[in-house]
C-alpha cells in the first residue's frame, strides 16, 4: 500500500471553506490521474520551508522568490494558477502598494522617511518586488525611516491600519481576496501604486516525484480548473486557470533582486 504524501495550498487563506471545496475536486482528479499516495485531507504546515523541502511532497504552493534559491533543487515546478484580481495578467501578478486613506494622494516617492512593513525578506511580493520599486528613489542605500518584519501579509496590513507602519506591498491576489472575504482587514486602506509584474505563486512537488507523476499532476490541475463541479470554489478563490511553466519564467525574481543591488539598495531601509 502506498503511503500518503503531503498536499497543501497554504498561501491564500482568506476563504478556507472554498479552499477545502476546491481540494475535494482536485483530489478526485489526482486519484483519477492514477497518482499514488493522494491524501484525504490537506496539510496546514506551520513551517513552510520544511514542508516545501520534503522530498515526498506531492503538491504545494510556494513563493516565487525562494524558488530561485532556497528551494532550488529541492522542489520541482509544476506551473501556476491564473487569477482574476486587479494587477493580474495571465500568470503574472503585481504587488499593490497599500497605505492608509490619509495617503491616498501620495506616490511612492512621498513615503521617503516614513515606515514600511513587510511579511518576510524572502518574499517576492512583500519584499523583493518592493525593494526594486524603491531602489531608484533611495539615497545612500536608504529610503524609509524604518522597516518592520511582520511575518505575514495580513499582519503587514494590520500594522499599516494601526499606524505602526505607513506602507506595505501586498500581492494583488491576497489583497483582492482579503477585500472580498474579510473586508475589515483592508478597511481604511488604499492603494497608491503597484510594482512591476512577476510570475505568480508556483505550484511545486517534491524532488522524489517521478516525471510521469509530474505530467499526471499537471493534467489533474488542468482538468480541475475546467471542471464545472469546481466552478463555484474556483470563482470564490479568483482562480481562472492553470498553466505549466518552465523554471526559467522565475528568472524575473532574480533579475528584480539584481536591479536593486545594482542601484545600491540591497535591503529595505
Amino acid at each position: 500500500m502506498n503511503a500518503q504524501r503531503s498536499v497543501s495550498l497554504p498561501m491564500y487563506l482568506s476563504n478556507r471553506a472554498a479552499l477545502l471545496a476546491l481540494w475535494q475536486g482536485l483530489r478526485a482528479h489526482l486519484v483519477r490521474a492514477g497518482i499514488a499516495g493522494v491524501p484525504h485531507a490537506l496539510d496546514w504546515p506551520n513551517d513552510h520551508p520544511a514542508h516545501w523541502q520534503d522530498p515526498q511532497l506531492l503538491l504545494s504552493q510556494s513563493c516565487g522568490y525562494p524558488l530561485t534559491h532556497a528551494l532550488a533543487g529541492t522542489v520541482q515546478l509544476l506551473g501556476a494558477f491564473t487569477y482574476d484580481a486587479p494587477g493580474c495578467e495571465g500568470i503574472l501578478c503585481r504587488s499593490q502598494l497599500v497605505a492608509r486613506q490619509e495617503h491616498a494622494h501620495c506616490t511612492l516617492a512621498d513615503f521617503r522617511g516614513l515606515r514600511v512593513a513587510f511579511n518576510s525578506d524572502d518574499s517576492q511580493s512583500g519584499y523583493n518586488a518592493l525593494r526594486a520599486a524603491v531602489a531608484p528613489l533611495a539615497h545612500g542605500g536608504r529610503f524609509f525611516a524604518s522597516a518592520m518584519a511582520t511575518g505575514g501579509h495580513a499582519a503587514s496590513l494590520a500594522a499599516v491600519q494601526q499606524g505602526r507602519a505607513d506602507l506595505a506591498a501586498i500581492d494583488c491576489v491576497t489583497f483582492a481576496g482579503l477585500g472580498r472575504d474579510t473586508p475589515q482587514a483592508v478597511a481604511g486602506l488604499c492603494t497608491i501604486g503597484q510594482t512591476q509584474p512577476y510570475p505568480g505563486l508556483p505550484l511545486v512537488t517534491g524532488s522524489h516525484t517521478s516525471a510521469s507523476d509530474i505530467l499526471a499532476l499537471q493534467s489533474a490541475l488542468a482538468a480541475m480548473v475546467r471542471d464545472p463541479a469546481a466552478a463555484q470554489a474556483l470563482a470564490a478563490l479568483g482562480i481562472t486557470g492553470f498553466e505549466p511553466l518552465p523554471l526559467a519564467r522565475y528568472q524575473t525574481c532574480i533579475d528584480t533582486r539584481l536591479q536593486a543591488l545594482a542601484l545600491g539598495y540591497p535591503a529595505l531601509a
